[in-house]
């Protein structure tokens, strides 16, 4: 989710990366396409209340604007621990619980995130890789300090420190996405295409993307920014046992390179000397045991060993699939105090810009990172 329309930028510049400078000059409040004034945000506007978590207005500054390479790390999910009754994450009685669809999504009232032992976080891991994306609302994290939120995530795995988005001062392992007051860019940006959809998985360009996520809102417009979620095992189910017996073994070639171009192009900063990976196009969930597809538009290149033509083919009708199955998918609406986890191994998702242009959208993303995608052999699946 770069600072964007919706949560990623989507982009269809060559892959070869532009060279990395180690200062490109750029005013860090006034970056890739939209303009942002602290001192309006902490004031208010005519129209819009100030910020109300001014702690969470980003910069492009924290410690550093370069980083080493992320390094390999042994990642230990804990739904592998996990009752998975949930006595602790949802206990019987106290907690109200909305399955959204039979597939995808839950809307939880009466539990508080924050307040979960370590057995609760374990089965907070589970239930999210079951139900691919759970609303939990009434929550607290926007108002406890940043750092507390972020040694919360942490037992989920490694931070991802993103490549070019804003953080709150001090915390760049918050990822923030932010449209701030008076931003009219909406406008502009559909003068180029018919919608604001994008689906994607978060960073699959990484050697280890992440794997259960959070996104927690701050400011969000009277209505519209909703975000849409899409179920990537039941994507895989769909498809014939044949097609799905062809897909095992492919791998793709995903790129952060645009995404940097894009930055720096638009006199933004570049933490991070950008990457590619190669993953399996079907990957398999370390503790529930189900493959899910693992592309996306955003990031995914090419199909590794087809030629163009093949490659842009399959890779299409994936996506087709993903994004014309509206009977896999959920929308989750932002309210104030909401917190949603999903999976990234199993969900893909997009931002919704369909709010009036001007309102505020503010929302942190903490982005534990899990294992490298695997896939585990076809088995004569039914």
């Amino acid at each position: 989710m770069a600072p964007g329309l919706t949560e990623t930028v989507a982009l269809r510049a060559p892959t070869v990366a532009s060279p990395l400078k180690a200062d490109a000059g750029h005013n860090k409040e006034n970056l890739i396409g939209y303009k942002y004034e602290k001192e309006r945000e902490i004031k208010g506007t005519d129209k819009l209340p100030p910020a109300s978590y001014p702690n969470y207005l980003p910069v492009w500054d924290n410690e550093t604007e370069r980083y080493p390479p992320l390094e390999p790390f042994e990642h230990y999910d804990h739904g592998k621990d996990a009752d998975a009754s949930f006595p602790d994450l949802l206990p019987k009685g106290q907690v109200e619980v909305d399955e959204i669809t039979p597939f995808i999504g839950s809307e939880v009232h009466g539990v508080q995130l924050s307040q979960l032992s370590d057995k609760g976080k374990d089965q907070l891991a589970l239930y999210v890789a079951q139900r691919r994306v759970v609303a939990f609302r009434d929550q607290d994290f926007a108002s406890r300090p940043i750092r507390e939120v972020v040694d919360y995530a942490g037992y989920f795995g490694r931070h991802h420190v993103h490549q070019t988005s804003g953080a709150p001062k001090g915390f760049p392992e918050v990822h923030l996405v932010f449209r701030g007051a008076d931003d009219r860019t909406g406008a502009s940006f559909l003068e180029q295409r018919t919608n604001t959809i994008t689906w994607h998985s978060d960073v699959t360009f990484e050697k280890q993307p992440p794997g259960t996520t959070f996104l927690y809102v701050l400011d969000g417009p009277t209505t519209g920014g909703d975000t849409l979620f899409a179920d990537m095992v039941q994507a895989y189910k769909r498809l014939s046992p044949e097609f799905r017996k062809r897909l095992h073994g492919l791998k793709a070639v995903h790129s952060g390179l645009e995404q940097v171009n894009a930055s720096l192009n638009g006199g933004g900063i570049a933490r991070r000397d950008p990457i590619t990976s190669e993953h399996p196009i079907v990957r398999t969930h370390p503790v529930t045991g189900e493959k899910a597809l693992y592309v996306n538009p955003q990031f995914t290149r090419f199909i590794v060993g087809y030629k163009k033509e093949e490659s842009d083919a399959l890779l299409k009708f994936l996506y087709d699939h993903i994004a014309l199955s509206q009977d896999i998918q959920t929308r989750v609406r932002w309210r104030a105090g909401t917190v949603v986890v999903w999976d990234n191994r199993v969900a893909c998702h997009s931002a919704v810009f369909d709010w009036e242009d001007g309102q505020r959208r503010h929302i942190a993303r903490l982005t534990p990172q899990a294992e490298p995608p695997y896939e585990t052999p076809f088995e004569g699946e039914e």
